[in-house]
């Protein structure tokens, strides 16, 4: 009997801990968003990949983090969630006539990285569009205190007018909050 309760003392205590760390984990990951805008100029060729970079994005990761309560030499990893292209001029406009876009991301002393593409551009997409990304660390762009995107895209359509597209990214900061 004393053997019983001891080995479902233990097991109570493995669950309790296990469960209980996850949700420390939990209270250590948070989310940052960046915005920035691309303008897609009309009479732009056809079939033929073009280069736009967005202006440098002040990523203000110090007082984010401090937000957070966390440091940059606490980071663990930061990942991309999301990148999402919305067009918001003009008001009618949509993505048929994009082929594919390809989103880069460079910052100062480090290589530029595909993070986020779509190949084969619904048709149907209409103006909101969610890309695929990419599952690597992204902590030492975001350390910096500047990030620029370059997005390669091709279309399939002749464009008669100029085309605004915002840039939501948001990636997924993993930290120990105060060490923990």
């Amino acid at each position: 009997m004393k053997q019983k309760l001891k080995y479902l003392l233990i097991l109570g205590l493995i669950i309790f801990t296990q469960s209980g760390c996850e949700k420390i984990n939990q209270l250590t990951v948070f989310d940052l968003d960046y915005d920035s805008q691309v303008v897609i100029e009309s009479l732009i060729g056809i079939n033929l990949p073009f280069n736009l970079a967005t202006p440098e994005i002040e990523t203000n990761s110090e007082s984010s983090f401090e937000i957070n309560d966390t440091r940059k030499d606490l980071i663990e990893e930061v990942t991309l969630k999301q990148i999402k292209l919305e067009i918001s001029d003009p008001i009618d406009g949509d993505f048929s006539f994009l082929e594919s876009i390809k989103i880069y991301i460079s910052s100062e002393n480090l290589e530029e990285k595909l993070i986020a593409w779509n190949e084969a551009v619904d048709p149907e997409a209409g103006n909101i569009i969610i890309l695929e990304t990419s599952n690597d660390d992204l902590q030492e762009y975001v350390k910096n205190d500047q990030i620029a995107l370059r997005v390669n895209a091709v279309t399939d359509k002749l464009l008669l007018t100029d085309y605004t597209i915002d840039i939501n990214s948001i990636f997924t900061i993993d930290a120990r909050i105060l060490g923990i």
